[in-house]
Protein backbone atom coordinates (compact mmCIF):
# COMPACT_ATOMS: atom_id res chain seq x y z
CA UNK A 1 0.00 0.00 0.00
CA UNK A 2 1.01 3.50 0.24
CA UNK A 3 0.12 7.15 -1.41
CA UNK A 4 1.42 9.30 -3.86
CA UNK A 5 1.35 12.96 -3.80
CA UNK A 6 2.07 15.34 -6.92
CA UNK A 7 2.44 18.91 -6.49
CA UNK A 8 0.52 20.09 -9.59
CA UNK A 9 2.29 23.27 -9.02
CA UNK A 10 5.87 21.73 -10.24
CA UNK A 11 4.69 21.11 -13.65
CA UNK A 12 7.44 21.23 -16.42
CA UNK A 13 7.07 20.79 -20.16
CA UNK A 14 10.67 19.15 -20.66
CA UNK A 15 9.98 19.30 -24.37
CA UNK A 16 9.95 22.85 -24.93
CA UNK A 17 12.98 24.55 -24.94
CA UNK A 18 11.85 28.25 -25.19
CA UNK A 19 11.18 29.07 -21.69
CA UNK A 20 8.60 31.65 -23.09
CA UNK A 21 6.68 29.39 -25.06
CA UNK A 22 7.46 26.48 -22.22
CA UNK A 23 5.78 29.56 -19.62
CA UNK A 24 2.87 29.81 -21.86
CA UNK A 25 2.29 26.43 -22.21
CA UNK A 26 2.29 25.47 -18.33
CA UNK A 27 0.33 28.05 -17.54
CA UNK A 28 -2.43 26.87 -19.99
CA UNK A 29 -2.09 23.55 -18.24
CA UNK A 30 -2.14 25.08 -14.94
CA UNK A 31 -5.58 26.99 -15.81
CA UNK A 32 -9.08 26.61 -15.20
CA UNK A 33 -9.04 24.32 -19.06
CA UNK A 34 -7.18 21.67 -17.64
CA UNK A 35 -5.75 20.53 -13.73
CA UNK A 36 -6.96 24.57 -12.13
CA UNK A 37 -3.82 24.22 -9.78
CA UNK A 38 -5.02 27.00 -7.85
CA UNK A 39 -7.81 24.93 -6.56
CA UNK A 40 -6.47 21.70 -6.94
CA UNK A 41 -2.79 22.30 -6.21
CA UNK A 42 -1.84 18.45 -5.87
CA UNK A 43 -3.03 15.23 -7.31
CA UNK A 44 -3.30 11.92 -5.54
CA UNK A 45 -2.63 8.06 -6.51
CA UNK A 46 -3.64 5.53 -3.34
CA UNK A 47 -2.50 1.90 -3.96
CA UNK A 48 -4.82 -0.51 -3.44
CA UNK A 49 -3.68 -3.61 -4.72
CA UNK A 50 0.15 -4.89 -6.30
CA UNK A 51 -0.64 -7.73 -7.79
CA UNK A 52 2.35 -10.48 -8.80
CA UNK A 53 2.59 -10.92 -12.36
CA UNK A 54 3.59 -14.82 -12.55
CA UNK A 55 6.85 -15.98 -14.89
CA UNK A 56 8.20 -12.33 -15.25
CA UNK A 57 11.20 -12.00 -16.62
CA UNK A 58 13.97 -10.69 -14.02
CA UNK A 59 14.18 -7.07 -15.47
CA UNK A 60 10.43 -7.31 -16.94
CA UNK A 61 7.46 -5.53 -15.03
CA UNK A 62 6.86 -7.92 -12.46
CA UNK A 63 3.33 -6.44 -10.87
CA UNK A 64 0.34 -4.88 -11.69
CA UNK A 65 -0.31 -1.77 -9.12
CA UNK A 66 -4.00 -1.02 -9.01
CA UNK A 67 -5.39 2.03 -7.23
CA UNK A 68 -7.30 5.68 -7.16
CA UNK A 69 -6.09 8.33 -8.95
CA UNK A 70 -7.33 11.52 -8.08
CA UNK A 71 -6.93 14.22 -10.47
CA UNK A 72 -8.50 17.81 -10.63
CA UNK A 73 -11.17 16.16 -7.69
CA UNK A 74 -12.26 13.62 -9.50
CA UNK A 75 -10.95 9.87 -9.11
CA UNK A 76 -10.78 6.62 -11.06
CA UNK A 77 -9.53 3.15 -10.60
CA UNK A 78 -6.33 2.53 -12.18
CA UNK A 79 -4.19 -0.11 -13.16
CA UNK A 80 -0.65 -0.56 -14.66
CA UNK A 81 2.07 -3.10 -15.08
CA UNK A 82 5.39 -1.74 -12.98
CA UNK A 83 8.44 -3.01 -11.49
CA UNK A 84 8.45 -3.42 -7.89
CA UNK A 85 10.81 -4.73 -5.64
CA UNK A 86 12.51 -4.68 -1.73
CA UNK A 87 15.85 -5.16 -1.03
CA UNK A 88 17.96 -3.73 1.95
CA UNK A 89 14.67 -2.15 3.74
CA UNK A 90 14.10 -0.09 0.66
CA UNK A 91 11.30 -0.81 -1.43
CA UNK A 92 11.21 0.83 -5.33
CA UNK A 93 8.75 0.73 -7.96
CA UNK A 94 9.16 1.93 -11.70
CA UNK A 95 7.00 2.01 -14.78
CA UNK A 96 3.95 4.28 -17.06
CA UNK A 97 0.27 4.21 -16.94
CA UNK A 98 -1.47 5.49 -19.60
CA UNK A 99 -4.01 8.35 -18.78
CA UNK A 100 -7.16 9.41 -20.55
CA UNK A 101 -7.48 13.02 -19.26
CA UNK A 102 -11.57 13.12 -20.43
CA UNK A 103 -12.39 10.83 -17.31
CA UNK A 104 -11.16 13.54 -14.69
CA UNK A 105 -13.07 15.99 -16.60
CA UNK A 106 -10.39 17.52 -18.44
CA UNK A 107 -12.18 18.26 -21.58
CA UNK A 108 -10.13 21.02 -23.10
CA UNK A 109 -9.47 20.46 -26.88
CA UNK A 110 -10.65 16.75 -27.09
CA UNK A 111 -12.25 15.68 -30.01
CA UNK A 112 -13.95 13.20 -27.79
CA UNK A 113 -16.29 16.21 -27.01
CA UNK A 114 -15.79 18.74 -29.82
CA UNK A 115 -15.98 17.73 -33.17
CA UNK A 116 -15.21 21.09 -35.13
CA UNK A 117 -11.47 20.92 -33.69
CA UNK A 118 -9.63 19.75 -36.52
CA UNK A 119 -6.01 19.56 -36.38
CA UNK A 120 -6.37 21.84 -33.30
CA UNK A 121 -7.52 18.39 -31.32
CA UNK A 122 -5.35 17.61 -28.18
CA UNK A 123 -4.84 14.32 -27.61
CA UNK A 124 -6.71 12.83 -24.74
CA UNK A 125 -4.05 10.29 -23.03
CA UNK A 126 -1.01 11.16 -21.49
CA UNK A 127 1.19 9.37 -20.14
CA UNK A 128 2.38 9.60 -16.61
CA UNK A 129 5.87 7.47 -16.27
CA UNK A 130 7.21 7.21 -12.27
CA UNK A 131 10.11 5.79 -10.16
CA UNK A 132 9.20 5.51 -6.38
CA UNK A 133 11.30 4.97 -3.84
CA UNK A 134 10.28 4.02 -0.29
CA UNK A 135 12.29 3.83 3.23
CA UNK A 136 11.01 2.64 6.36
Amino acid sequence: GGTVTVDMKTMKALDIADAEQQGKFVGHMSGVDFFDVEKNPTSVFKIVSVTPIKGAAKDADNATIAGDMTIKGVTQRISFPAKVGVEKGVAAATGKVTIDRTKFGLKYGSKSFFDSLGDKAINDDFTLAFNVIAKQ
